[in-house]
């Protein structure tokens, strides 16, 4: 992601005074930790202007209205209560060459400025700072003791002051094409190391603009630039300074993020550099977002895949243990026929099988008589039968538990980076069921019924039983209110008919047992984790094979087995799918289903 560098930050300055200035401010609402949004009201319209501070992405723009969400953030509270109904007079940079854009707040236009609201951007030392009329620091994002920083500590209460200033040469639009390439030339280095080091306001983003318009490459020593490549970057240099000069950008994206000069551009919006950031920056907040909880995700599933894994080996070898329970059985009425051939001392005995005939030896405790020897294997007998019974809805439970897990791994593996908002949701579902387990998690958890008994007390959820059940009629209780549908996947069959595809285990649930009608067509992967699929059917409509076969294909597509030639897939109507009583989100039963061999390789997903 591109920081935004002085040539960005003059761009939207200018922007902002032309069309927030003068502004009222109504609220300040803070999203995250590193971000606020603040609404201005001008005489024609309200805006939401955002700034951040955070490390890689520091910045100020317009956009969008912030998400809808508790602000819970003391730095936007005390702004709002200090602030709140003055006017935004000025937007500005404190001084020339320097990154830091000082909001200025008064009760009227015209009135003294009362209230400076500082927005530093500069990397890792990025922040916000909210000064009064007699430059004391009220509130700032990140408080800087005298101990992280002897030249410049930030606490409320200080005097406010500004970053050091910067030691190089200022550009200058007049300064002779001589003595600009007799500074760049001086040290025999890169001549892209060169023009960030020896001007102030010069990022490596405007470099690498620089050298593209000029056609030049930055690895070359300023040694072995010829004097028509020094005329064509003195050219390139002339033309940003004009640019800057004039207030005219051309934003445009890069290989390697995004330019503001190539030409002076004859536009008519006088946002164009806002909205062009806006949506730059957006997407790649979300892309790293995305990319961060994907990963985060991703690792928790997998951490509680390999427990489960760990713990269905150690039930599974419990239960082949408790098969012997039938061979203790079998000795001890061996011996009970066959009394009256111990003898005292006996640690062994050999007795010919009921079945086989066969000799069978039988360990013996000297210091006990046959009866009691045949008494303790129908002790471990009736052991072992009551182990059987404890450890297999145990393993049920957990095998249950893998199936979900598995289906959530399968989903979040499935997708792409603009399905943020989708993987937001993954990340409520698994706090909800406790498997990302923070503190924050656990005491603003929602408490959820149907979130209980499967692991707590696995032996009330017999899947036997649960199936039973829901076949007789147990529908789960879905609300009817007022509830947004969510953002499904969304295709067409070749005779027009729409296709649902969930894209996570909430989607799952409101499509299989809130949108489905009683003429639509339900379809899964057989016994393969993956989306419920919907194929929409009006009444009195048959879909044709080719209908069917195009769901089949998506619902194999959306599926673990994404990269099979074949994929089985059941298809039955929504009234035969039933969610057992306990069962996690997404995991549901079915009858009277029919089998379809699905093609996921057949289609074609358009990139979103």
């Amino acid at each position: 992601m591109q920081t935004v560098d002085l040539t960005t930050l003059i761009a939207l300055t200018h922007e902002l005074n032309q069309t927030c200035v003068p502004a009222r401010l109504e609220q300040v609402h803070q999203s995250d930790r590193h971000t606020i949004h603040l609404q201005l009201r001008t005489l024609e319209q309200k805006l939401w202007l955002l700034l951040s501070w955070h490390p890689q992405s520091a910045r100020l723009h317009l956009s969008a209205p912030p998400p809808k969400q508790p602000d819970t953030f003391t730095f936007s509270q005390q702004i709002l209560h200090q602030v709140a109904g003055y006017a935004l007079v000025s937007v500005g940079l404190t001084s020339a060459w320097e990154r830091v854009v000082d909001l200025r707040f008064a009760k009227r236009p015209d009135d003294p400025v009362e209230w400076h609201l500082y927005l530093e951007v500069m990397g890792k030392y990025s922040n916000a700072i909210l000064v009064n009329a007699d430059n004391e620091i009220v509130t700032a994002a990140h408080q800087v003791s005298s101990k992280q920083s002897r030249v410049r500590p930030i606490q409320t209460g200080d005097r406010f002051e500004l970053p050091p200033a910067l030691l190089e040469a200022m550009p200058n639009l007049q300064e002779p094409f001589e003595i600009w390439r007799d500074r760049l030339a001086l040290i025999p280095k890169p001549i892209k190391q060169n023009l960030l080091t020896n001007y102030r306001g010069v990022s490596s983003s405007l470099v690498r603009s620089l050298l593209n318009i000029a056609h030049v490459q930055g690895d070359r020593l300023v040694t072995d630039l010829t004097l028509d490549d020094w005329q064509a970057l003195y050219a390139a240099w002339q033309l940003w300074l004009t640019c800057l000069e004039q207030q005219q950008f051309n934003p445009h994206l890069e290989v390697k993020g995004y330019g503001l000069i190539d030409k002076l551009p004859n536009s008519k919006n006088p946002l164009i550099v806002n909205n062009f950031c806006d949506r730059y920056y957006s997407q790649q907040t979300a892309q790293v977002a995305f990319q961060q909880l994907h990963q985060q995700l991703s690792q928790a599933i997998q951490n509680q895949l390999t427990k489960l894994n760990i713990k269905q080996t150690e039930f599974l070898e419990r239960l082949k243990l408790a098969a012997l329970a039938d061979d203790f059985k079998n000795k001890a009425d061996l011996l009970m026929a066959n009394s009256q051939l111990w003898r005292v001392g006996m640690t062994e005995i050999q007795l010919p099988d009921f079945h086989s005939n066969k000799l069978m030896a039988i360990a013996l405790d000297p210091t006990q008589n046959a009866i009691q020897n045949a008494q303790s294997l129908y002790k471990k007998h009736q052991k072992q039968k009551r182990a059987v019974l404890a450890i297999a809805p145990l393993l049920e439970a957990v095998q249950q538990e893998i199936a979900y897990l598995e289906q959530v791994a399968t989903t979040v593996s499935l997708l792409e980076q603009s399905d943020l908002v989708v993987l937001q949701e993954i990340r409520l579902e698994l706090g909800q069921q406790g498997y990302l387990k923070t503190a924050e998690e656990y005491i603003n958890r929602p408490k959820n019924k149907n979130t209980k008994g499967i692991s707590k007390y696995p032996h009330k959820n017999s899947a036997k039983n649960q199936s039973q059940s829901q076949i007789k009629g147990n529908k789960p209780k879905v609300s009817k209110g007022k509830e947004e549908l969510p953002s499904l996947h969304r295709f067409l069959t070749p005779n027009g008919f729409e296709i649902l595809v969930g894209r996570n285990n909430y989607q799952n649930d409101l499509l299989s047992f809130r949108i489905a009608g009683e003429y639509d067509l339900w379809l899964h992967a057989q016994e393969i984790s993956g989306s419920h699929v919907l194929l929409r059917l009006p009444a009195g409509a048959i879909a044709e094979d080719i209908d069917l076969q195009t769901a089949a294909d998506y619902a194999a597509y959306y599926s673990r087995a994404r990269l099979s030639d074949r994929v089985p897939v059941v298809c039955t109507l929504p009234k035969y799918v039933f969610k057992p009583k306990g069962a996690k989100p997404g995991m549901v039963v079915y009858t009277h289903e029919k089998i379809i061999w699905g093609q996921p390789t057949a289609i074609a997903i358009p990139k979103s």
